[in-house]
């Protein structure tokens, strides 16, 4: 299986689960979620920035096209999922939130995948490898 696919399938899927998480927080208490939803996006960004730094020190071929790539897939399949996840979890969200999660929320996750990978691929192959 090609690892971008991969790699977009699950971001997508872990991306789609937090957005899940944080509509569900916010329809129980509309006014303290500041807070975990500040976790919940460094959590999401660690993700991608530690994945990326292991294919870096691992030495991944094409690791820069396959994470370009595995953002797009991100983007648009935790759109998709995260629309249908707070439609049978959370609330009423039905099809016109489709839209703008295909256009913003899309874009918007493509970038916290690509931009923490793009940091990772530099650091990994930096880092030291033990010598046993």
């Amino acid at each position: 299986m090609k690892t971008w696919l991969v790699r977009g399938v699950v971001l997508a899927v872990v991306h789609a689960a937090a957005a899940v998480f944080v509509a569900a927080l916010k329809a129980d208490q509309p006014t303290g979620r500041t807070v975990i939803e500040a976790v919940v996006l460094g959590v999401l960004v660690g993700v991608s920035a530690t994945w990326a730094a292991v294919d870096g020190w691992r030495g991944v071929l094409d690791r820069g096209r396959a994470w370009v790539i595995a953002s797009l897939i991100a983007g648009w399949g935790a759109a998709v999922l995260g629309v249908i996840g707070r439609a049978a979890f959370v609330d009423q969200t039905g099809t016109s939130a489709l839209g703008q999660a295909l256009t913003g929320g899309a874009a918007f996750t493509a970038l916290l995948v690509l931009i923490p990978a793009g940091l990772g691929l530099v650091v990994g192959p930096r880092l030291e490898r033990s010598k046993a």
